[in-house]
């Protein structure tokens, strides 16, 4: 069953947020968090990405750069820029994105749990990732940063929240990038708190929606902590990590679409010609279209809309893997036809979120960097839910989540 307590959050005054604020680590660049920070020295980019205190030849994982980030922590608390609260509570954050809000638990996630496979991975992970936020943890000790977790759906925990967001949120601001609204409550009630905790209690699993790297990172650095200590009890803060819980029908998967170089030697009619083995292939003209259902594709090549529809016996129903569009895609069409066996390392492949939309597919294809472009359905939370319970792991670039979680709402200290 899952295991989750309350922490004393460390986080800006009201007055403050927007200022230190920013995206996440990693769905930017160096130069891209420079520009943002600009000469505002209270952004969050000044711990999260220290290298912009550098010059801009200076590696992201150069050793100075993580004691940067270290010494920026120290500094953001030094001038009060960072409190942390005084009581242990839970904290409600909120995404508004089109019009539709979901509501998120941020909790202290038990390590134990990450280790123990209650808290359940769709992806795989690799070690040059984790390491390098190892020791941002490590050097910080400190989640800066959140995860995002799912939960199945509980009435219990909606009538908490459904209380709190009725009252007047601590945070209520638009973000300057992505233009969503966010929003934080503070559930310090002793009684709502331990209801809360009893309710996660019942869970048997919790899900990784996103952040698998700073997932593994932080129960690692944990885990790490517990064995260096001689005293260890168990009930140590470095026993949890922070990690923003929502329920999973709120969460939004978005599209994550595919665009390829070439047609590995083929003309456009051989390419099309050997689609129609596996799938049903008609032409939707000239205007985007766009995958209305499962095991339906769009294709942009040539100018021209194609939508492919995977014939009966291409995916195995049973198959939590197999019945997936990213796996149909990447096993008949990718790989079968255009010989690209690993979507991670292959430079003929890119990837495209579905925020930026089906326009920037063709966008791509129509200024000759891209041959031809391939749209997917999303993914669905029951289909990440049922691969996680399986123990499988999705294909590599299978989901794209939105909105993303903004960092330096909440952090949490590992002492």
């Amino acid at each position: 069953m899952a295991k989750v307590k309350p922490f004393k959050g460390i986080r800006p005054p009201k007055e403050l947020v927007e200022k230190i604020e920013s995206r996440p680590y990693d769905v930017l660049n160096s130069e891209e968090a420079r520009a943002e920070a600009g000469d505002n020295e209270m952004s969050l980019y000044h711990i999260i990405k220290p290298e912009i205190d550098f010059t801009p030849d200076t590696s992201e994982y150069d050793p100075r750069v993580y004691e940067k980030a270290a010494e920026n922590f120290q500094k953001f608390q030094d001038k009060g820029w960072l409190k942390q609260d005084t009581k242990e509570q839970y904290y409600i954050y909120a995404q508004t994105m089109n019009g539709k809000t979901q509501y998120g638990l941020v909790v202290g996630a038990f390590v134990d749990d990450y280790l123990n496979g209650v808290i359940k991975k769709h992806e795989l992970t690799r070690r040059d990732k984790e390491e390098d936020r190892m020791k941002h943890v490590r050097v910080n000790n400190a989640n800066i940063e959140p995860v995002f977790f799912a939960y199945p759906d509980n009435d219990v925990l909606d009538a908490i929240i459904c209380k709190y967001k009725a009252t007047e949120p601590e945070y209520d601001f638009i973000a300057p990038i992505d233009g969503f609204r966010h929003q934080l409550w503070i559930v310090s009630d002793d009684n709502d708190i331990k209801t809360v905790t009893d309710e996660f209690e019942k869970m048997p699993y919790l899900y990784i929606a996103d952040g698998h790297h700073r997932s593994a990172a932080a129960a690692l650095v944990g885990a790490e902590k517990a064995k260096q200590n001689p005293n260890h009890t168990g009930t140590e803060e470095y026993n949890y990590f922070m990690a923003v819980c929502f329920q999973a029908s709120q969460l939004t998967i978005l599209d994550y679409n595919r665009v390829v170089k070439d047609l590995n030697g083929m003309t456009s009619e051989e390419f099309l010609n050997a689609l129609t083995t596996n799938f049903t292939v008609e032409d939707k003209g000239t205007e985007i279209y766009k995958p209305a259902k499962l095991h339906e594709f769009s294709l942009y090549l040539d100018s021209h809309w194609y939508s492919l529809t995977a014939k009966d016996g291409t995916y195995d129903n049973n198959d939590p893997i197999g019945v997936l569009d990213v796996d149909i895609s990447s096993r008949l069409i990718l790989d079968n036809i255009l010989g690209i066996k690993d979507l991670r390392s292959d430079k003929r492949i890119d990837f495209v979120g579905g925020l930026r939309g089906l326009g920037e597919l063709k966008r791509r294809v129509d200024n000759g960097e891209m041959t031809m472009a391939l749209a997917l359905y999303p993914v669905s939370m029951q289909q990440i839910m049922d691969i996680a319970d399986s123990g499988k792991i999705m294909p590599p670039k299978a989901t794209w989540f939105e909105p993303k979680l903004r960092s330096g709402l909440i952090i949490h200290k590992l002492a």
